[in-house]
């Protein structure tokens, strides 16, 4: 099992990364065939994390490992990180794009014009970055799985979030249209929407989020769905509900219940 995971160096992409090692290390024991053998690449901005992880999971679970310090709004850097992965260990299985960013913006702010531009580029972009360059070898070997990480925040715009809900509605539509252009070719598309997951990213929410459920818990559910080539899927499943809600509500609904919702913070952010 070959594994691609952007964002990889903490919260979701870390826990999926020790989640998928914990698997692979479980499915070894088991039947001892070396066939069994994982290989998860990482992909994140910071090498020290990654050089981190990579050897904590080593140690743990024994699973080979491949670093790539990377910005994926650079396409180019992808484009190498995926040839020499793909080089090295054959087309993966499984291409998970995480790598994500969440920040207060107000458009009438005009020094939020230029986070406006970087959500966008890393939420939207750097999933079509992450994406492309794996899709040839995908078709070649007849199999493969897309996963995008998008967000329940994508399913109707939320004050304070508008760059953040802009993308990954985004993010939904464009994992839709990629999902009905790879059918034909055997490569699943996967959408995983989470709600509030317990990660570095909301830490610094400062208002309730109902349903918080801890990354490593996340994790168990996103590989379970991704094994199972569900389509789309809110993780967790209360949100699932509260989604569906959210779609039905009437717009003038819609504007009543938000105009005294908490807005994220407008401060100064980092990215995975």
């Amino acid at each position: 099992m070959n594994i691609f995971i952007t964002g990889a160096s903490s919260g979701i992409g870390e826990a999926l990364a020790h989640e998928y090692a914990k698997q692979s290390s479980l499915m070894r024991g088991a039947n001892s065939m070396p066939e069994s053998r994982t290989v998860i690449g990482l992909a994140a901005r910071r090498i020290e994390p990654l050089q981190k992880l990579a050897a904590d999971l080593h140690a743990q679970y024994q699973v080979t490992c491949a670093i790539y310090p990377l910005d994926v709004r650079n396409s180019a850097a992808l484009q190498a990180a995926a040839a020499d992965f793909i080089q090295n260990f054959g087309a993966p299985n499984i291409v998970i794009a995480n790598a994500g960013v969440s920040r207060g913006t107000l458009t009438e702010h005009k020094e939020d014009i230029s986070a406006f531009q970087a959500v966008m580029d890393i939420n939207v972009m750097g999933m079509v970055h992450t994406f492309q360059p794996f899709i040839a070898s995908m078709k070649a070997a007849g199999q493969g799985q897309l996963v995008g990480v998008a967000s329940v925040a994508g399913i109707r715009g939320l004050p304070g979030a508008g760059a953040y809900s802009a993308s990954k509605a985004a993010a939904i539509s464009y994992l839709e249209s990629l999902r009905v252009e790879m059918v034909r070719d055997n490569i699943a598309v996967t959408t995983i929407a989470p709600g509030y997951i317990r990660t570095p990213m909301t830490a610094v929410n400062d208002y309730k989020m109902p349903f918080l459920m801890d990354s490593d818990v996340f994790a168990h559910k996103f590989a379970g769905a991704v094994k199972n080539k569900r389509r789309f899927v809110v993780i967790p499943w209360q949100m699932g509900i509260v989604a569906r809600l959210m779609r039905l509500i009437p717009p003038f609904l819609w504007d009543l219940a938000m105009k005294k919702a908490p807005h994220k913070k407008r401060i100064d952010w980092d990215w995975l």
